[in-house]
């Protein structure tokens, strides 16, 4: 990168598109964002058209808008005609309206028609990340005039590796694979080859669960197909790591109590960032009002034992970290398939048993410390320490099984994991503790 900058300084443009475009797309992008934008756009112009529109494709939002309302109408023609039917698709969706209608007036009528239907689709559903581009067959052809038919019409193709079948109707009867048509005898048809057991998704399907089927199935492809049950589209394993990207982003924003932002980082203004954070902060700091007016209704215990007050954040933090453990779990296991809303009682069993042995271990160690190195009484030791093991299996049986309530309910698991979670916890340890210190340290303690 340093080696370009500095043709570019030395004004070698010659070597410097030489350069370019022995570079591969992704590295091109990376590079092009280091540029300020009237760089960018004087250096895109040097590099090929089909290579052009790969880099074009990898390129962060705001430097694809600036490149579209800089270049000319014939270089945006020639821009979106190298570009991908589902990148388009991608970039309709992200743009401003004043750059997807500059766009759309770039691109042929029937193709325009083609995009709108596209656009219909509901946000985050197969439909909407599904590709027109791919190789059909039928079920006559011979492998000779197949392998003809696809040097003709393969060569703009998302994929030509797995081929689908279709009638005349356009309903999908099978699928085979490249490998396939060339290993086999140039005579036999194609529907002696295909494989009719085919997994496919309908339009209205969510893309996480797409993805899922990708993971379950080893897929490179899955075919996309209407409510009769025709081909209109097909799904490639390049999109679908997008939408695990996509989709685990939004869970971890989720987990930390976050909107998610459809920029990166750094190109997201701080009132948006504000604005993201603020609403969680606020339930959050509402919410808190529960465990304040739990301290508030025992103030007589904590007045008669102001020693009982020290433990009261280790307590509150051991709860919150044993219940995280147990969500973080069990949403990473809903989220790849490995648990279903079945496995309830499963889950809520071997989570008992597991928060039996780490409560007791560190009730244990709690009760040793305090003896030790606090120089507490023994009634305060097993106060706390009885408190830690009950928090514990409280705080782990309720982080397994509120994401389970949730999915079951129509919510996002990720919802649960830190917001409504770490409020529950908080509460439960502070009722367990006062009332433990009531039940232990003696009738002479009384609630407020």
């Amino acid at each position: 990168m340093q080696h370009l900058r500095e043709l570019y300084r030395q004004k070698n443009f010659q070597q410097l598109i030489e350069e370019l475009n022995g570079l591969h797309e992704a590295d091109l992008a990376e590079y092009f964002k280091e540029l300020d934008g009237d760089e960018r756009i004087i250096l895109f112009r040097f590099l090929k058209k089909d290579l052009a529109a790969r880099v074009f494709s990898y390129m962060e939002k705001e430097e694809q808008m600036g490149l579209i309302n800089a270049i000319t109408d014939h270089s945006l023609r020639d821009l979106l005609a190298g570009l991908a039917f589902d990148d388009k698709i991608d970039l309709l969706e992200e743009m401003p309206a004043n750059v997807a209608k500059k766009i759309l007036q770039n691109v042929s009528g029937d193709e325009r028609k083609i995009i709108n239907q596209f656009l219909k689709f509901p946000e985050n559903s197969a439909g909407s990340i599904m590709t027109i581009e791919y190789v059909d067959l039928k079920e006559h052809y011979t492998v000779g005039y197949a392998l003809d038919h696809i040097r003709k019409t393969g060569v703009n193709k998302e994929t030509i590796y797995t081929c689908y079948v279709i009638d005349g109707n356009r309903r999908l009867r099978g699928t085979v694979s490249l490998k396939d048509i060339i290993m086999a005898d140039p005579d036999i048809t194609v529907g002696e080859l295909m494989e009719e057991k085919t997994i496919s998704v309908q339009t209205t399907d969510d893309q996480e669960e797409v993805a899922a089927l990708f993971k379950k199935y080893d897929l490179l492809s899955v075919p996309v197909l209407d409510h009769e049950n025709r081909l209109i589209g097909i799904i490639t394993i390049d999109d679908i790591i997008d939408v695990i990207e996509e989709e685990g982003t939004e869970d971890f924003y989720r987990m930390a109590a976050m909107e998610a932002t459809e920029d990166d980082y750094l190109s997201t203004g701080v009132f948006t960032l504000a604005k993201k954070r603020i609403l969680w902060l606020m339930v959050l700091m509402v919410s808190a009002t529960i465990t304040g007016n739990i301290i508030g209704h025992f103030q007589a215990v904590l007045h008669s034992a102001l020693s009982l007050t020290v433990f009261i954040p280790m307590l509150m933090g051991t709860g919150g970290n044993a219940g995280a453990q147990s969500s973080t779990l069990i949403i990473r296991g809903m989220a790849v398939g490995e648990l279903k809303r079945r496995d309830a009682l499963r889950v809520l069993f071997k989570e008992l048993r597991v928060s039996l042995v780490v409560g007791a271990a560190l009730g244990i160690v709690n009760y040793a410390r305090i003896i030790l190195f606090a120089g507490e009484s023994t009634t305060v030791a097993l106060t706390v320490s009885i408190t830690v093991f009950l928090t514990i299996v409280l705080a782990k049986l309720t982080g397994s099984i509120l994401p389970i309530v949730a999915k079951s309910i129509g919510l996002d698991p990720a919802l649960i994991a830190a917001p409504l979670l770490t409020t529950i916890i908080d509460a439960l340890a502070l009722l367990v503790y006062f009332n433990i210190a009531l039940m232990v340290l003696g009738p002479s303690l009384t609630a407020g």
